[in-house]
């Protein structure tokens, strides 16, 4: 009798506890943009203990779709081998690379045979020489520095099949991101007209605050494909369309500077207010130093939806960042999960973990090898949209450690679980109707919200939150090209 009102007691208890610990939704969601890497180049880590195992197509015994070996090339197949992640070349990643590396197929859809990345370009930095076939390279992890990437990538939740939205560079890719679409109007979005390349010329300011020589390349639906998607007629690259910053209103941008391609409301004219060559509209929304994430989640200032972009040194890219990106990211993590801070939800207080959901996502392939084929879209939108698989983490309380998810998702799917996740706003997926409605997945499948709230445990990196807020390097933009 005792044992059976102490199991009566137990489970009261239990069931107590996780229906305090259920939410409906988040307060609070996270983007974190990485840049320039494909799962292929970047998490070979995944395929060996103590954290997993590849396999193409992935198993329940393999489960991460990554290729470690025969990589395709026009010619037959190649071996790759390992570079740093600081590395001493880029690749270009223009539309034009995107062609090469795909080497499509006409057909309905038309199909990627995914063997020509050889006719990608490479260039060296200033005193080196591109390595024999610098396209077809992985990230060495013999030293650890990926850890905190893989950490948190086996300790969440992986997407086998994240894909950029557009088939170019950072500009459009953080526009798709921020809006869901890098078209300058809503009836170019509807017509298959994005902006499709970076700006020119290359150092030149960006958005509504650039000069008025600036210019962003747009791409047009070809009617008589292949090629899929024709460049021409450069616009000053100042748009007018919604963005998920007019859905959810309490949001905060963080970006190197207020000009830059990587900050993407300033290419949004609402949303800028261009006068006296800044952007005056908007406020408090946009804070140019990335590490003041940080001191702001130390000091409880956490808003309903945020972007982060790092600085030159933590972005990843090949031919620019020191190492530091894997520990960028973990700090933000760290400094989420570790957080004393709480919401009041329903009457219950919930620390910053335990109402917070984050995606960990990179803007665009960089120019290097990945064997997956994306999809091409029907219809104009097609000529333009999808592009290459990037890697995408999902991070929460409410994410069971090692969930594989073999969905395909894209840059959209990001905006469709906003919108879901803020329905409480009046929000429905698709709102937008640009990337979000072509979009069909959300992402949800990665959060349990009905189970009671892990405990964080903090990831281990060699630069903390410390080293970045004190940090004296002036910020660098995340990219050079």
């Amino acid at each position: 009798m005792r044992i059976a009102s102490g199991l009566r007691l137990f489970f009261a208890g239990l069931m107590a506890v996780t229906a305090q610990a259920q939410i409906s939704s988040f307060n609070h969601v996270v983007v974190i943009v990485q840049e320039n890497r494909t799962p292929d180049n970047l998490f070979q880590g995944l395929c060996a203990a103590p954290y997993g195992a590849c396999a193409v197509p992935p198993t329940a015994l393999a489960p991460y779709d990554v290729q470690t070996s025969n990589w395709k090339t026009l010619t037959g197949t190649i071996q790759p081998a390992p570079t740093p992640l600081a590395g001493t070349y880029g690749l270009n990643h223009t539309h034009n690379s995107f062609n090469s590396m795909c080497n499509i197929v006409a057909g309905n859809p038309p199909t990627c045979q995914m063997n020509g990345a050889a006719g990608i370009v490479c260039t060296p930095n200033t005193g080196y020489k591109c390595p024999a076939n610098p396209q077809f390279k992985f990230v060495d992890n013999s030293t650890g520095i990926l850890n905190p990437y893989l950490a948190l990538a086996t300790q969440y939740g992986w997407a086998n099949y994240m894909f950029q939205t557009n088939q170019g560079p950072s500009f459009p890719a953080h526009q798709f991101i921020f809006g869901g679409t890098s078209a300058p109007s809503a009836s170019q979005d509807a017509s298959g007209v994005f902006a499709a390349e970076n700006v020119i010329p290359q150092e030149a300011a960006a958005g509504c605050i650039a000069e008025p020589t600036t210019k962003a390349e747009l791409i047009f639906p070809n009617k008589t494909p292949p090629p899929y998607g024709v460049e021409h007629s450069p616009t000053y690259p100042c748009y007018e369309h919604q963005t998920m910053a007019d859905l959810v209103t309490d949001w905060m941008y963080y970006a190197v500077a207020p000009d830059s391609i990587w900050n993407a409301p300033n290419a949004i004219n609402h949303i800028c207010v261009p006068s006296g060559g800044a952007c005056t509209g908007w406020g408090t929304h946009v804070v140019t130093n990335p590490s003041q994430v940080l001191a702001d989640l130390r000091h409880c200032d956490f808003h309903d939806l945020t972007w982060v972009t790092p600085t030159g040194a933590n972005s990843d890219h090949a031919a620019l960042n020191d190492g530091g990106g894997p520990s960028w990211v973990a700090s933000i993590v760290n400094t989420i999960g570790n957080s004393t801070c709480t919401d009041t939800v329903n009457g219950k207080s919930l620390t910053y973990w335990q109402d917070t959901a984050i995606f960990i996502t990179w803007d665009d392939w960089g120019g290097w090898y990945d064997h997956e084929p994306p999809t091409i879209l029907a219809g104009v939108q097609g000529d333009y949209q999808y592009g290459f698989r990037v890697p995408l983490i999902a991070v929460s309380a409410y994410t069971n450690p090692g969930y594989v998810d073999n969905s395909r998702y894209d840059f959209g799917s990001i905006l469709r679980f906003i919108e879901h996740n803020f329905a409480s706003l009046g929000l429905t997926e698709g709102e937008l109707g640009f990337a979000d409605s072509r979009a069909t997945t959300d992402l949800t499948a990665f959060f349990l919200l009905s189970q009671a709230p892990r405990k964080f445990t903090t990831i281990a990196a060699p630069k903390s939150a410390d080293f970045f807020i004190n940090d004296p390097r002036p910020p660098e933009p995340p990219d050079d090209d």
